[in-house]
């Protein structure tokens, strides 16, 4: 009897232990990836292309309410870090009533219209810059073995995203509801799929002369061009991702909301699963 009695009292004893092992390899943290067609970019010179038209900041509204559910404690923006003492002066001025987006430059981007108003409602002391800066155009890769491959899928997104965002620049559909679209994973997939895979196809070619890029591209090995292209993309990406990391551990945030262009989204997805300290939450959970 004593020994069955024992052998229960272990057998609790292990169940115990498991649960707590089990409870502590769960992540503390938690990480939505909200990402964007850049709401400045909206804006056409047409009043109702405007996110600073009544309608269009009822919907920005909409979505910051459901932002707020989530009740992030860390708010990160695509700003260089190197641009945080400015960020930080227009967000106190901002907090305190002494300056409305309206006032600034860039005022219409998710950076302020959602970064600086939801960072208000939930009395934060600040929004973090965690982007790391590089320019690279989609038109960079134009040239190569299999090019009629990246470009055909190219032409695919954005035969499905241009008239959307033509919707929303006319009003017939709403921001909240073009954010959500964007969001979808299958959107979130074909995006992904466009700037980090498809495009390691195309061989034996050169970059395009005139497009955008801030990176040195004198050294790349044009028998692979295609992976090149991605390596670009992909590098920023890493140090977006250190840069939210570092941030984290900094300010010990718990729930983290990044807002970033939707190209980001995939790849930084991508990085934080492969993470067992935090935990990926979709923005969809929230803007139904």
């Amino acid at each position: 009897m004593i020994y069955l009695y024992r052998q229960f009292i272990g057998l609790c004893l292990v169940g115990l232990l498991a649960i707590d092992a089990s409870a502590q390899n769960q992540p503390s943290v938690q990480i939505m990836l909200a990402g964007f067609d850049h709401l400045n970019q909206l804006y056409n010179q047409q009043p109702q292309s405007d996110v600073y038209s009544p309608k269009k900041q009822a919907e920005i509204n909409q979505l910051n309410t459901c932002f707020q559910a989530y009740a992030p404690d860390m708010i990160m923006v695509e700003v260089d870090p190197i641009e945080q003492p400015r960020i930080d002066s227009l967000f106190a001025l901002y907090s305190a009533g002494k300056l409305t987006l309206d006032d600034l430059p860039y005022g219409r981007s998710e950076t302020y219209q959602i970064g600086f108003a939801l960072a208000k409602r939930l009395k934060h002391k600040r929004v973090y810059c965690v982007d790391h800066y590089e320019a690279t155009s989609q038109s960079l890769l134009t040239d190569g073995t299999n090019i009629d491959v990246y470009q055909r899928a190219l032409q695919q997104l954005q035969g499905l995203a241009r008239p959307l965002k033509k919707q929303v620049q006319q009003d017939s559909l709403s921001v909240y509801e073009y954010i959500r679209r964007l969001n979808q994973p299958e959107m979130i997939a074909l995006t992904h799929r466009l700037f980090y895979n498809l495009p390691a196809l195309v061989v034996n070619g050169e970059f395009s002369k005139t497009a955008t890029n801030t990176l040195d591209v004198s050294k790349i090995d044009k028998r692979y061009i295609g992976a090149e292209f991605i390596s670009l993309f992909y590098n920023r990406n890493l140090k977006i991702y250190s840069n939210a990391l570092i941030s984290q551990r900094q300010y010990q945030g718990k729930k983290l909301l990044l807002l970033f262009g939707q190209t980001h989204v995939g790849v930084l997805q991508e990085l934080v699963k492969a993470n067992p300290d935090y935990k990926l939450v979709s923005p969809l959970t929230y803007c139904r």
